[in-house]
């Protein structure tokens, strides 16, 4: 597996995640609410799977001419 969430994106797509877990404790009390925890694993993984077939890379970097 290779990384591809940029580390902007992944402490957003983490807050985000534990966010929508917390809506299952005190909202409005769905099963949907644990699909925050997809969000949270992927931030820990550095790794998403949707962005891998879309081919989306958050994580490259920018490469800079050597000056000669």
């Amino acid at each position: 597996m290779k990384n591809n969430i940029g580390s902007v994106e992944r402490p957003i797509r983490i807050a985000l995640g534990l966010f929508v877990t917390s809506l299952a404790f005190w909202g409005p009390e769905t099963p949907w609410a644990y699909a925050g925890l997809i969000f949270v694993a992927t931030g820990f993984m550095r790794y998403c799977p949707i962005w891998h077939v879309l081919g989306v890379n958050t994580n490259a970097k920018i490469e800079t001419e050597k000056l000669k």
